[in-house]
């Protein structure tokens, strides 16, 4: 029987209710008396020197309080990036200055140039048409590999060139896979892009400063997954503040899919100017400024090799990819296409011999970061698209090629660095072929063929690393963060519950699933717990929410702190009960003496601890509240086998997805609904960057896809109904829920199937066979390739 509450139960998220009935806190419902409003002046060309900025006449329109440009900034530092990435010859990444407003010189198209802070939006944006820019336009750089040939423009004059790194992992096998390479019976090659994306949360990007001097306090509210880093970062290394008097609030938010991890300019601007002005300042943006101000995703090219014996067992694989960092480096973008995605390349396999070369480069573009998966949707495309590809070469079946390859020995330490503690990938492929119903694919394809259209079978394995993990490694690796989580359990004196969390829910449902957690471990109703998050002032250090980390790293720091509280309340009741602490035991939120009648209810053990008088706790302190901080030893390695069919109009190029089905693991599951939406959610993503996406800049770096009449987002009908399954489950072993991290696998498994299942349906007709076509797969390009 399906469980009702706690651990396994689709318990409805209850943060739904608020949302739903449109009673939501999101960060623009929030107006601070007397608050100002600010409109940013941004670049309309890519490359420029910026020789001066006029305000003279926009600073006496009406309304104006004051304009900032760069020269308020000076003794301000830039933009920090998290991770530093040392490169394979041992040497520091170029790491420029990243400033809060353009300073002497204009690097892409939508950077803030000068800010103008008025009584109304209205106000600040005529004035804003006032001011007068004296710029020398410069020729931009927008093609990775001609941003690093000789005699390229510069995007930073003070940089040797255009290239952040070149970096190798792991340098030590490159002779190994070089010689791998050169002596094996087939090698397939495969050149292919991980097209840019535009995350395109539902909420844009939001902030409003305020200031008060009485106790020189700062307070931010942010668009943020993670308020304490935004702290830290802004604080310490952006505006100079002390923690203490920096309060980073994130109420509400409408999605990140990762564009909210990072700093930006325009929180810092904020804060900034609150205190200048003594006013609130409150900035909200437009979606055409997210178009280009928002860090952008993915943006690779990529030349993979895959190295087979003659008994098409892999032997080796290399890669070559150029990574586009745009114009600066953001929060964590250098070590997006490095730790992130080059610990991946053995995906689900055996392979002995594996090299990763990647060179970032700066553009004249929108600075790219970590978008849903960061790193593991690029290794996973790579290396599923030219196994599907090797398989067609050597005329075997895509399946069998996976299957004979698979890794099966757990623990398995791969040639990149990490070591899978568990998975069974054979159980996800044997889900999958099942409700995908391979068998009858045969004869839905004689279907199609029978109306014109050609039908075509994907699949895709994928292993992706959730909770990046421990901080004394990534230290080593050039993390400039903890990558731990925190969390309070706070008892109240009739036993109901508050949980402070350092994660961050943004759609991932922890108003729910924490609180499924505490009430497996106690006992006591669900809605007698309360999650506490996004607010600095209340919650303990945690570092928030991305890479599929809540659950496994701020849900296991939640237990501990959980089985302290429990430890203190078994000492209570054994007082009450007059019995030994070793015989107390807690069930169904009652503590009793093992062996005997004895028992006494949560709620009286959690007021005695807070109204100790008539039971005196002479050897125990008063109140019932722990804190925990988690470290995790370990990534988590979710897993999975994904299926899509579609369907092919060969005179259009038009792709209809018929069906897609999904098997992961994810471990044990803490709440199956919440997890079921989270593959739905992820796939769609998946479908959009395979179907429909695409960010395009022209030669001159012009954003051309700046606004939803040019950039594709999927809509209902462009997705099926999906079949996903999670049964198989393989409990990870070094955290204490067992859990391995859901929310990013759909985006990382859904662009190869869709890929792959049109190139199925190509190659399945007559004609010329069609190797490989670029996402997004417009029709366009389908029906230019099959020409």
């Amino acid at each position: 029987m399906p469980k009702d509450s706690g651990i396994g139960a689709s318990s409805k998220r209850r943060e739904d209710v608020r949302f739903l009935t449109g009673t939501g806190n999101y960060t623009d419902d929030i107006n601070v008396y007397g608050q100002l409003h600010v409109h940013f002046l941004r670049a309309d060309v890519a490359h420029a020197v910026l020789n001066g900025v006029d305000t003279t006449a926009a600073e006496g329109m009406p309304g104006v309080q004051r304009i900032f440009t760069a020269a308020d900034f000076a003794a301000v530092g830039g933009l920090p990036c998290g991770w530093l990435i040392t490169d394979r010859h041992g040497q520091p990444m170029q790491e420029p200055k990243h400033p809060v407003l353009a300073d002497g010189k204009i690097r892409h198209v939508g950077e803030p140039i000068a800010a103008v802070v008025a009584d109304t939006l209205a106000q600040a944006r005529d004035a804003a048409e006032a001011i007068v820019l004296d710029y020398e336009a410069l020729p931009a750089v927008i093609d990775m590999k001609d941003a690093v040939k000789e005699g390229a423009p510069k995007v930073h004059e003070e940089l040797t060139s255009n290239l952040c790194y070149d970096w190798g992992f792991v340098e030590d096998n490159k002779q190994a896979v070089d010689d791998a390479i050169k002596g094996a019976a087939h090698v397939t090659v495969l050149e292919l892009v991980n097209n840019r994306l535009v995350a395109n949360p539902m909420e844009p990007r939001v902030a409003v400063g305020e200031y008060n001097r009485a106790d020189d306090m700062h307070t931010l509210h942010t668009t943020s997954q993670n308020p304490h880093v935004i702290r830290l970062l802004m604080g310490a290394f952006v505006l100079g503040i002390p923690e203490h008097k920096l309060r980073v609030v994130a109420p509400d938010v409408g999605g990140g899919f990762g564009t909210k991890i990072f700093h930006y300019a325009e929180e810092a601007f904020c804060t900034f100017a609150a205190k200048a002005l003594n006013r609130a300042v409150k900035w909200t943006s437009t979606r055409s400024e997210a178009f280009m101000s928002d860090a952008h995703g993915r943006d690779h090219v990529t030349k993979i090799e895959l190295a087979l014996d003659a008994e098409h067992n892999f032997v080796a694989v290399r890669t070559e990819t150029y990574a586009n960092m745009g114009a600066y480096l953001s929060t964590f973008a250098s070590c997006t296409p490095t730790w992130l995605h080059g610990t991946l390349m053995a995906g689900n396999y055996k392979t002995p011999h594996i090299y990763v070369n990647v060179k970032a480069v700066f553009t004249n573009t929108v600075p790219v970061d970590a978008y849903r998966g960061a790193g593991r949707p690029e290794a996973t495309f790579q290396l599923e698209r030219v196994i599907d590809k090797a398989a067609r070469e050597l005329g075997v079946d895509p399946v069998a090629l996976r299957r004979q390859n698979f890794i099966t020995q757990f623990p398995y330490a791969t040639p990149v660095a990490v070591e899978y503690d568990t998975g069974d990938y054979h159980a996800t492929m044997d889900k999958l072929e099942e409700i995908a119903d391979f068998k009858g694919f045969a004869a839905r394809r004689a279907e199609s063929e029978a109306k014109g259209r050609l039908r075509g079978l994907g699949i895709n394995c994928y292993i992706e690393a959730c909770g990046i993990a421990p901080s004394n490694l990534v230290g080593q690796l050039g993390a400039r963060a903890g990558l731990y989580d925190a969390a309070t359990v706070r008892v109240n004196a009739t036993g109901s519950i508050s949980v402070m969390v350092g994660a961050h829910s943004h759609g991932q449902g922890h108003e729910t699933s924490f609180p499924q957690v505490i009430s497996e471990m106690i006992g006591i109703p669900e809605d007698q717990i309360d999650i506490v998050h996004g607010d600095t002032s209340k919650i303990p250090f945690g570092m928030g929410t991305y890479g599929s980390r809540s659950l496994a790293v701020c849900g296991s720091a939640m237990v501990r702190a959980a089985e302290k509280v429990i430890n203190k309340a078994k000492k209570i009741a054994a007082h009450l009960m007059e019995a030994s602490e070793g015989d107390i035991e807690l069930k169904d939120g009652r503590f009793s003496v093992a062996g005997t009648d004895k028992s006494v209810a949560w709620g009286d053990v959690t007021l005695a601890a807070y109204v100790p008088h008539n039971y005196p706790l002479t050897d125990i302190e008063p109140g019932l509240e722990e804190t925990a901080f988690y470290d995790p030893a370990n990534f988590t390695y979710p897993s999975g086998a994904y299926a899509c069919e579609v369907e092919l109009d060969p005179a259009t190029g038009h792709v209809k997805i018929e069906r897609f089905s999904a098997a992961d693991d994810f471990g044990n599951i803490v709440n199956p609904m919440i997890v079921s939406g989270q593959v739905h959610g992820g796939i769609a993503q998946g479908i959009g960057q395979a179907m429909l996406e695409g960010c395009v800049y022209d030669s001159d770096g012009q954003l051309l896809s700046a606004s939803y009449m040019d950039y594709a987002m999927p809509r209902a009908g462009d997705v099926p109904f999906y079949t996903v399954d999670h049964s198989c489950q393989t409990p990870c072993t070094h955290n204490p829920l067992g859990v391995k991290g859901c929310g990013e696998a759909g985006a990382i498994g859904s662009p190869p199937s869709l890929v792959n299942a049109v190139l199925d349906a190509i190659n399945s007709g007559p004609g010329k066979k069609v190797e490989h076509i670029n996402m997004p797969l417009t029709p366009a390009r389908v029906w230019a390739a099959m020409q």
